[in-house]
């Protein structure tokens, strides 16, 4: 392409040389008329100066068609070809370009070029609104290509809130041939399920063709602006007044419309009363009271309930298991929602009225449940994102401290409850090779239901879940003293079977003790009886020891694995007297594999009503076994029916993954007296690498080769040395004897016996572990915290 000066030739010359179009600007540069130069051949007028005026003609000035030809800066003219229609070809002679303009066909490659990769939507459109040229991202944005679009108005192919709004922009632009501010406007995508915001720019293309108009999406900006908006608009108006009816409806008027189309507040019964706010978890029969009630207005809006109305929640729906767990659901709704039909009037009111994003998330003071607060959003695109739940957390926070003037609970469920949730594990502890949800949805009465999540030596994890029979303090008292006895056996090194055999021990304990009460104590009439289901997951070996005493067995699900319930053999109840010894099964996993493990309540609400088949939901549910965890609990929660439940209902699942091969070492060690040596150079240089303190790894030298010496004096080949980097530092040392070591305390002249008391002396904990192969001893040292 040959560069030109401008859009319009200083002349135009036919093929034979002669002028045959000379411009307004050739006369005023060359100092002639047209009529004297149209017809001349264009090297006369190169060849020789111009007139130097006359009576007829007057010139402002006169110049040497010499000059102009060599340009301003020694350049000379730029010329073109131009086909006509009868094969003719004429030649358009262009001035040389002037500074700070651009070329023709330069100005064409920027307009493509700006079309092409402009990162947001950008239309070309007519004096008409009519879509002359759009853009990828535009054709991305109206959900076709540029074939559907062309032609049709902007406002018709693009999906606007307020159409008439950005038509009057654009009119703007054509009407006046200036741009206008940027403009912000919704609009939601057709490709793409989030509401949109838009920062409109249009600039009027030159005669009044028609425009450019080019988008930037600025939807994270504006959300961050109305979630300030929100959070200003609640401090400065929740909060004015003692009264807790009144606190709940200024709470929904700051929220309503800027953060959500309807919010709903409701509050336990007793608070509005000023009794005691109950302990977490709310139990499913304690009444709440519809306290305020706001929405955006329209006709469409239909309520559940009338403010003032006391009803207890319906089960199960997320209203409830947040009051349960206290943690805030968003969820996207629609008719085929499964726990809509728990709660009719309420599923029915969000049908009617569009509503397509719940938020709802407690309203908690200090372990304590004062209320629910719950936001609907219309629009199907408008979901709640993490940072909407985060700012409503915290805006509950402030509203329940204004409204904290409550006190109720009756007394045997809030004790009972109470005891139950202290003796379980609020979180369970993170494992770095294992990703845990539970579900917990405790008896009215205080059930006896438990699980445990915690952390073995070897970066092993233990999970656990029993069900002590009964129902009040007794029983919750008895699920405590088993939980402490667990963890107490599980430091012990023991595998399932035998974990699961001293525990009966202890249940069988107590039960005479039981026996021995006086005769007229309510509690020697009353039996004992647990179930417990324990697995310990190795990362290493990735499997699963599994043992159970009368517990129903898990359920394994995983990308490549049909969720089944595992083949294993059931031991009796732990305090059933005698039976067949327990047994421990050892089942492989693969990375992304779930375990359930669950109580009998669950497992019986969850079967066919005529009591034949297996369990239905937990396959169905873990078929999509890819989603998160708790999602998955949260979904076998909604779809259970509250009258099948009899008991404390525990579903505890578990993702196993592979431990992060840059946190762990082994190496295999010769059977001579050079390995001591060499395993401690292993740990040096291992331990640099992880960047552990110099009295750490010092300490740790030590230990190994005092295991490894051990290893190679008493014990019997191969041995293998494992460092792994956890919550813990952990060095085991592996050897095929069992022959267990025995810590000495040795004398004075002894030359030996000191090597296991300088780990203990040296290591914060250290056992030993045995299986078919052998044994390994293994000591666990504190990792010094380091400063955030």
């Amino acid at each position: 392409m040959i560069a030109v000066a401008g859009d319009t030739p200083l002349m135009i010359v036919d093929s034979s040389g002669k002028v045959v179009e000379w411009s307004h600007r050739a006369e005023e540069l060359l100092g002639r008329p047209a009529d004297e130069v149209i017809g001349r051949p264009v090297t006369d007028l190169l060849g020789s100066a111009p007139p130097t005026g006359g009576e007829d003609v007057d010139y402002p000035r006169q110049v040497d068609p010499r000059d102009v030809a060599s340009g301003p800066a020694g350049e000379g003219l730029h010329i073109q070809p131009l086909p006509r229609h009868d094969g003719s070809v004429v030649w358009k002679i262009f001035l040389p370009l002037a500074n700070g303009t651009l070329p023709a066909p330069i100005k064409a490659a920027v307009l493509e070029a700006l079309h092409v990769y402009a990162p947001g939507p950008l239309f070309v459109i007519d004096g008409e609104l009519r879509v002359m040229s759009a853009n990828a991202a535009a054709q991305h944005m109206c959900g076709t290509d540029l074939q559907e679009v062309k032609g049709r108005s902007l406002t018709a192919v693009w999906s606007l809130s307020a159409p008439a709004d950005v038509e009057r922009i654009l009119r703007q632009v054509l009407a006046s041939g200036a741009p206008v501010p940027v403009q912000v406007v919704p609009a939601r995508p057709k490709n793409d399920l989030q509401r949109t915001h838009l920062a409109i720019s249009a600039f009027p293309l030159r005669d009044r063709l028609g425009a450019v108009v080019m988008a930037a999406d600025v939807t994270d900006q504006e959300k961050s602006r109305r979630r300030q908006r929100t959070m200003r608009a609640v401090r400065e108006r929740v909060g004015r007044t003692l009264d807790v009816v009144t606190t709940c409806q200024e709470l929904v008027e700051a929220l309503v419309p800027g953060f959500a189309d309807v919010a709903v507040v409701e509050v336990v019964e007793p608070v509005v009363r000023g009794e005691k706010p109950p302990l977490s978890p709310l139990g499913r029969d304690v009444p709440l009271r519809r306290a305020a009630f706001a929405h955006s207005g329209g006709e469409r809006q239909t309520r559940a309930h009338p403010v003032g109305d006391v009803r207890a929640l319906f089960f199960p729906t997320p209203y409830t298991q947040v009051l349960v767990d206290l943690k805030p659901r968003a969820v996207v709704l629609g008719p085929d929602t499964p726990w809509l039909a728990a709660d009719p009037a309420r599923g029915r009111a969000i049908l009617e009225s569009g509503v397509r994003a719940l938020l709802t998330a407690p309203l908690t003071l200090r372990g304590t449940v004062l209320g629910l607060l719950s936001l609907y959003r219309v629009r199907q695109a408008d979901i709640f994102d993490d940072r909407d739940v985060a700012l409503i957390l915290e805006l509950a926070t402030h509203t329940a401290l204004s409204i904290d003037n409550a006190r109720r609970y009756t007394h045997e469920h809030t004790i009972a409850a109470a005891l139950q949730r202290h003796m379980l594990a609020p979180v369970p502890a993170s494992q770095t090779a294992v990703e845990t949800a539970h579900l917990n949805v405790p008896d009215d009465q205080g059930g006896g239901g438990w699980f445990d999540v915690f952390g073995l030596p070897g970066a092993r994890t233990a999970l656990v879940v029993g069900q002590v029979a009964g129902h009040g303090i007794q029983t919750a008292t008895t699920m405590g003293q088993l939980r402490t006895v667990m963890h107490s056996l599980a430091a012990l090194d023991l595998e399932p079977d035998e974990l699961l055999a001293r525990l009966d021990d202890t249940v069988t304990r107590l039960v005479w003790e039981r026996k021995a009460l006086p005769a007229d104590d309510p509690l020697r009439r009353q039996p004992l009886s647990a179930t417990c289901l324990c697995v310990m997951y190795d990362p290493f070996s990735r499997t699963c020891a599994i043992a159970s005493a009368g517990h129903p067995p898990p359920m394994l699900a995983g990308p490549e694995e049909t969720p089944s319930v595992l083949d294993l053999a059931v031991g009796a109840a732990l305090g059933g007297g005698s039976g067949p010894p327990f047994s421990t099964t050892t089942v492989p996993v693969a990375d992304g594999d779930v375990l359930a493990l669950y109580t009998a309540p669950l497992s019986a609400a969850d079967r066919p009503e005529d009591g034949t088949g297996g369990p239905r939901l937990l396959p169905r549910v873990l078929a999509d076994v890819d989603r998160p965890v708790q999602d998955l609990c949260d979904d076998v929660l909604y779809r259970l029916r509250a009258d099948t439940l009899s008991g404390d209902a525990i579903l505890l699942l578990a993702r196993t993954h592979a431990f992060p091969a840059d946190r762990a070492a082994a190496w295999p060690l010769d059977d001579d007296a050079t390995a001591p040596a060499i395993a401690r150079r292993h740990a040096r240089s291992q331990l640099a690498t992880w960047g552990v303190d110099e009295d750490t790894a010092y300490a740790t030298e030590e230990i190994v080769s005092e295991l490894v010496t051990n290893a190679l004096r008493y014990g019997a080949p191969p041995v293998r040395l494992r460092l792994i980097k956890d919550r813990t530092l952990t060095c085991e040392v592996h050897d095929s004897s069992h022959t267990a070591p025995r810590l000495r305390h040795a004398g004075i002249v002894d030359e030996g016996g000191r090597g296991l008391f300088i780990c203990a002396q040296l290591a914060q904990n250290w056992g030993i572990r045995y299986n078919g192969q052998g044994k390994t001893v293994w000591t666990e040292q504190p990792l010094p915290q380091r400063p955030e």
